[in-house]
């Protein structure tokens, strides 16, 4: 944890309004960051974090309110003048061009060395810039051919480029594994050091209260709280963000039998792009199960869910639910087999946006009774059906007929995760369950995920989340590259483990 800092105030912005149509976004906020500290800004989805930080950096304006930066009072019109009075964003995701090097993308939008960009002389600049604050990337290496990791040091190397003293990062660890995040806080408190200030958007409280000297949290528009980092806590941060006391998810006793309801054996797949996805998986979910699967994005995850719900066509191996091979069958026949699906964006692969709540809770069931006859849909049936489903799974405003796209994440989520446990059924594959959710809706998701443990149903939980994943699972598997590396029980999942087994990093054997 760092320490408190003292310095004067480097940026005030004093009751900042803004609306977006019927939306009041920001009611009045206030937000005092002092020079030379990390200062958290943390709140529920919805809070207006971004949205403060957006008419920070210029990509909004405000309605209301006013902005001082170094005692001075500034206008900000756009990025420009932001980046012109030292303020730089990092976003959370990165604005980059693959095939561009390093030192292209850092220099690219600066004209100050003029339209003929001298390589030598970009690459040794960047070269200072990594050696002062001890960032390391290759400066000729492509954008294409690094991990995230480094690519979001590349994203920081560009706002030290146009002499930023002020940086915002915006969910800065969402892609990175532990060792990664920790690398990342490193160059934050080397930052730091060198005199710069730092905001940091962030969902995740464990990392606020390792890295941060202050915080703000914002709840519904408007401020919530002013926090010491050194004198709070988690519970007291978490309470703060959503005006109550949150559960905590605690150790569980095993409810699984012997029985598998899932079986993979040596799957192979390829990707979209024609390459191996999937090299030759082995796994298996029993019932009363909550098997996790850690690993970086991009390791196959996706492709596995895929092949389950016969979304991708498999290369070879098997798939077997209760017995039976679904390897080849095709989604429909999959979900009759008792499988449910919550993909990982939900709002593409999970829900028709303009679409009713009602109408969202029964697809995949509208072709047959109680929804139609002889292909006809029966209107009664779907809103009494969604009326029901809203109210069961708090749906907020419990409306079927709202619009489902005009939801909060939080809710389209429930609508989602709704459809697919009504239906109770033996084996649910879940990916990235929380993403982009608040700590409320995040801690609803769990529990009725837990819930459907208890009742016996096996549960494949996809997630970029180590916390999510040790909090829920009994066993955890490890992609890497298209493999499950390594398999363990829970109670034995270090995070440090974990880290290095996502990392491609083999363990040694252990001795007999």
């Amino acid at each position: 944890m760092s320490d408190s800092n003292t310095g004067q105030p480097l940026l005030e912005m004093r009751g900042i309004a803004k609306r977006f149509g019927e939306l009041q976004a920001l009611k009045g906020v206030d937000l005092v960051v002092n020079e030379g500290e990390i200062h958290a800004l943390v709140g529920e989805n919805g809070a207006g974090k971004t949205t403060l930080m957006n008419i920070l950096y210029g990509l909004y304006h405000p309605d209301a309110g006013t902005i001082r930066y170094r005692g001075k009072d500034v206008r900000i019109t756009g990025p420009r003048d932001a980046i012109a009075l030292g303020i730089g964003m990092i976003h959370q995701h990165f604005m980059l061009v693959p095939p561009l090097t390093v030192a292209e993308n850092v220099v690219l939008g600066d004209e100050r060395m003029g339209p003929a960009l001298n390589r030598r002389a970009i690459e040794a600049r960047v070269r200072e810039l990594e050696e002062r604050f001890k960032i390391v990337v290759e400066p000729s290496a492509r954008i294409e051919d690094i991990p995230l990791g480094l690519q979001q040091r590349v994203e920081i190397l560009k706002v030290l480029y146009r002499g930023s003293e002020l940086l915002i990062f915006d969910e800065p660890t969402a892609v990175l594994t532990p060792q990664e995040v920790d690398e990342l806080f490193a160059i934050v408190r080397k930052l730091r050091s060198e005199g710069k200030t730092l905001i940091l958007i962030t969902h995740k409280l464990r990392e606020v209260l390792a890295v941060t000297d202050r915080i703000t949290v914002l709840r519904a528009g408007a401020n919530a709280s002013e926090l010491v980092t050194k004198d709070t806590t988690a519970s007291e941060i978490a309470q703060a963000m959503v005006g109550r006391e949150l559960h905590e998810i605690r150790p569980r006793e095993k409810t699984g039998t012997s029985l598998p309801v899932l079986q993979i054996s040596r799957l192979h797949a390829l990707s979209d792009r024609g390459t191996p996805a999937l090299k030759g998986v082995d796994l298996v979910v029993r019932e009363g199960e909550v098997l996790g699967i850690a690993g970086v994005g991009g390791n196959g995850q996706s492709e596995l869910a895929q092949c389950i719900l016969g979304l991708r066509p498999v290369s070879d191996g098997t798939i077997t639910v209760s017995g039976i091979d679904i390897a080849h069958d095709d989604p429909k026949r999959t979900r009759a087999r008792g499988v449910a699906y919550v993909p990982e964006d939900r709002r593409v692969e999970g829900l028709v946006l303009p679409f009713t709540v009602a109408d969202n809770f029964i697809l995949g069931k509208q072709d047959h009774a109680p929804y139609a006859r002889r292909g006809v849909l029966r209107r009664d049936e779907i809103a009494r059906d969604g009326d029901r489903l809203a109210k069961e799974f708090d749906v907020r405003p419990p409306n079927a007929n709202a619009i489902v796209g005009t939801l909060s994440g939080g809710n389209q989520q429930k609508v989602v995760l709704g459809r697919e446990i009504s239906e109770s059924p033996k084996l649910i594959v879940i990916s990235q369950p929380t993403r982009g959710l608040d700590i409320a809706a995040a801690e609803y998701v769990h529990e009725r995920l837990l819930e459907q443990r208890a009742r016996g149903c096996g549960i494949l939980l996809i997630s970029s989340e180590l916390d999510e994943i040790r909090a829920l699972s009994d066993r955890i598997a490890v992609m890497f590259e298209g493999r499950i590396v390594a398999t363990l029980d829970a109670k034995e999942a270090s995070e440090a483990r974990l880290g290095l087994l996502m990392a491609g990093q083999a363990e040694a054997p252990r001795p007999v």
